[in-house]
């Protein structure tokens, strides 16, 4: 079922944990920010007693399931930053296979450890014999050309076929790749579904963006080449390009995913969004952002994933289903990280 490994991007999260951005409109009060997103009295106790606290998200379609969340971790905002930028945050990912990042030039060879293993010769052999559907997420010309490689593959061993899944799909994540790089949100090829319907990432990533007004107010300028990439980005933000091989409803799939931060010391904002999903969820869209609290810091972020299966017949008690399991999920990976945290600060 979808619900139980909805590969929320929990790990993005504290990557918004930033400082003053040059190009900021105004940077919010952590008391603002509670404000803004609707977090009360109530809850703001709350938080300071340690407590994960969640507030509404709209969400834009039959589609997406939105969820954000709020915390206060007892340390710094430099310390945070500095534990982020040392890569220990991936390492509290239970359910990531692999992952790398893509440079400017990335090559085929950028993707080399990306591969389903002997025990997915399965997911290996069923990817080859892709039709349109909801069991991979690929374009019509890409399933056509599985359809010319299994051509070639008739009477191939084993060994032979697990080769050819994970050369072909490395091949994919590539020009997926380049043509985001090269047009933005008009590069994501939709994804072919039966009878001739699609689904659309673009489509949901650039409403995504566009209803995220709450950090919009705040940064316009990057929201608007946030929508316009690859425009150039405002000063001061870095960027970041990654693939990711997770653990999703029990399968290995592929994730491509960008990442814009700004790091300073009075706060700022990260967003990302996963612009191909290889399975079980068609994109999601993070924005998070952190701010010097007493003595610790105020986390806040938001989560939107866009996917076909909370849709139609019962769409309302699966998307309750579905929140409630991300929340789950969430929290999990909140208590994980603020028990490193903490870990950390008293070693230091």
């Amino acid at each position: 079922m979808l619900f139980n490994k909805l590969s929320i991007p929990v790990m993005l999260m504290t990557g918004s944990l930033f400082y003053l951005p040059v190009f900021a409109k105004e940077v919010p009060t952590p008391q603002q920010a509670l404000q803004n997103f609707g977090i009360g009295a109530e809850q703001i106790t709350q938080l300071e007693h340690g407590k994960i606290v969640g507030y509404e998200v709209s969400e834009t379609s039959q589609e997406e399931l939105a969820i954000g969340m709020a915390m206060i971790l007892p340390v710094a905002l430099p310390k945070i930053i500095d534990y982020i930028k040392r890569g220990n945050l991936t390492a509290t990912e239970s359910d990531l296979i692999a992952s790398a990042p893509l440079a400017n030039n990335a090559d085929i060879n950028s993707f080399k450890k990306f591969a389903f293993n002997d025990k997915q010769l399965d997911e290996a052999k069923a990817f080859l014999e892709a039709e349109p559907g909801d069991k991979f997420n690929l374009s019509k010309p890409e399933i056509d050309s599985l359809k010319s490689l299994q051509a070639t593959l008739e009477d191939a061993d084993d060994k032979t076929l697990l080769k050819a899944a994970n050369q072909k799909y490395r091949e994919i994540l590539l020009q997926r790749l380049l043509a985001y790089r090269k047009n933005g949100l008009s590069g994501i090829a939709p994804y072919s579904r039966e009878n001739g319907k699609t689904a659309d990432p673009a489509m949901e990533l650039r409403t995504d963006a566009t209803n995220s007004k709450a950090w919009a107010h705040y940064f316009p300028e990057l929201q608007q080449a946030w929508l316009t990439y690859p425009t150039p980005l405002p000063l001061n933000s870095t960027e970041q390009f990654l693939w990711l091989n997770r653990m999703v409803e029990d399968r290995p799939t592929a994730i491509l995913n960008h990442r814009v931060m700004v790091a300073g010391e009075t706060g700022g904002i990260f967003i990302s969004r996963q612009f191909y999903v290889g399975h079980s969820y068609n994109s999601s869209h993070v924005v998070a952002g952190g701010l010097p609290y007493k003595d610790g810091t105020l986390v806040f972020y938001s989560t939107r994933s866009s996917t076909d299966q909370v849709a139609g017949m019962g769409s309302s008690l699966k998307h309750s289903i579905g929140r409630e399991q991300i929340k789950k999920e969430m929290i999990k990976r909140l208590q994980r990280l603020n028990k490193d945290m903490k870990r950390m600060k008293w070693l230091h």
